[in-house]
């Protein structure tokens, strides 16, 4: 199998396989307890938060567990918005999030009747600073932008933004969705309100995510009826599963850089294949971008046809982000970066990991080509 589809979700590392089948059996308590057994079993989980904690260089009482990065932003940005709603009402994020953070600001502007203003992109997926300026007013609360597009992979510049920020209006919270960017690219805390991550794109469990939320910043929880995660987060806590995630970032942040370098070397030759093959354009851009994400379009192709095709030789790609997998039109990063729609429409993402090996590219541009001349382009 060649799977090639690392964005979507990752394999589970089995030393955490190992872990957590152990943990499961020998401390199943519930961490609020006041036993033995439920207060080692607490114990096991603050670890786990302090090891966090120390691994993004915040503090343990800045981490809180969450059943995944869906959730992560949805508690930021609801809880922010309910939060300082009496400091105005008004939300700023890009056109290209991801649908947890799109939509959230959708439900918040349609049922809740905030103001939301989504900047645009420029062709390479780039925000557009200048709009983004512009935008800020004195009764914006929240600016809500990814590190790394999970379609496209564009880079955003997050340093920049809060500097924009802190010229035109300090009180705006910034929230930043860092799954993509999270055991690939650094990721620095130190200027942002609020960040969400998730394990299984590090190789960890699914349903397993981390909200970051700095001491300044107050949250509306969504989940009343407990005392966890600092009463944010009501109902008994999944402990093996939150135990889990030290090991599970500190096994991604080994050998870091060396497994950038790796991967950089692979989407380049990947890119530079693509490239002389007729009727493909890449949609990702070359500069300011991440190399573990590649998206090309087979203009004239049916991508679930190409797709489907590459998974009868058992090679795994995927046509846009799984999010929104089901929907036939262009997807809304493309759309945003005016993308034409015939492009747009045969566009297939492939991603990279630093366990993919150069035969097992050098085997996808291979069969790449051959079913481009053997399937009938659509007219």
């Amino acid at each position: 199998m060649i799977y090639l589809d690392y964005v979507s979700t990752t394999p589970l590392n089995p030393q955490i396989n190992q872990s957590y089948q152990s943990l499961l059996n020998d401390y199943f308590a519930n961490a609020d307890s006041l036993y033995n057994l439920g207060i080692q079993t607490s114990s096991l989980m603050e670890k786990s938060r302090s090891l966090v904690a120390q691994m993004l260089k915040v503090k343990s009482n800045e981490i809180i567990f969450t059943s995944g990065a869906s959730e992560a932003n949805n508690m930021a940005i609801k809880g922010i918005a309910f939060q300082y709603q009496n400091r105005g009402k008004h939300i700023i994020t890009s056109s290209i999030e991801h649908s947890s953070v799109y939509n959230t600001c959708l439900q918040l502007r349609d049922v809740f009747d905030f103001d939301v203003d989504f900047v645009s992109v420029d062709k390479y997926g780039h925000i557009d600073l200048d709009e983004l300026r512009s935008l800020i007013r004195d009764d914006t609360i929240l600016i809500a932008i990814m590190h790394v597009n999970n379609e496209v992979g564009s880079i955003q510049p997050i340093r920049q933004i809060k500097k924009i920020i802190d010229e035109t209006n300090p009180k705006v919270k910034f929230h930043v969705d860092h799954v993509q960017a999270l055991g690939k690219i650094p990721v620095d805390l130190s200027f942002v309100d609020t960040a969400s991550f998730s394990a299984h794109k590090i190789y960890g469990l699914k349903g397993s995510g981390v909200l970051y939320k700095n001491e300044s910043t107050t949250l509306v929880p969504l989940i009343n009826g407990g005392q966890q995660e600092n009463n944010l987060r009501g109902g008994t806590s999944n402990t093996a599963t939150h135990t889990m995630f030290a090991k599970t970032l500190r096994l991604a942040l080994e050998n870091n850089e060396k497994k950038y370098q790796y991967v950089q070397s692979l989407n380049s030759y990947v890119r530079n294949e693509l490239n002389q093959i007729e009727d493909i354009v890449i949609n990702t851009p070359i500069n300011q971008s991440s190399p573990y994400i590649l998206n090309f379009s087979c203009i004239g192709y049916k991508p679930e046809v190409i797709l489907h095709a590459l998974e009868e030789k058992d090679i795994y790609v995927s046509t846009k982000s799984t999010c929104s997998s089901h929907k036939n039109d262009i997807s809304r990063t493309l759309k945003a970066m005016g993308v034409d729609e015939k492009i747009g429409q045969s566009a297939i993402r492939i991603s990279f990991s630093d366990m993919t090996t150069m035969n097992e590219v050098e085997t996808f541009i291979n069969t790449l080509k051959e079913i481009l001349k053997k399937v009938k382009k659509q007219r």
